[in-house]
């Protein structure tokens, strides 16, 4: 699975994401993948905060 106009792959969280996911709920949908890298890797995530 390659990132497209529907998917998107992010290495960490960040709170600006969450206009990426109102954007993808007013289109078609789409998917926001975090722990994984540009080049398809996976990196996973570090400890979140609690």
């Amino acid at each position: 699975m390659s990132e497209s106009q529907n998917i998107e792959w992010k290495e960490s969280w960040r709170d600006e994401y969450l206009k990426w996911i109102c954007g993808f709920a007013n289109a078609k949908g789409g998917k926001i993948i975090i722990g994984k890298n540009d080049k398809g890797k996976i990196v996973g995530v570090a400890m979140a905060k609690d």
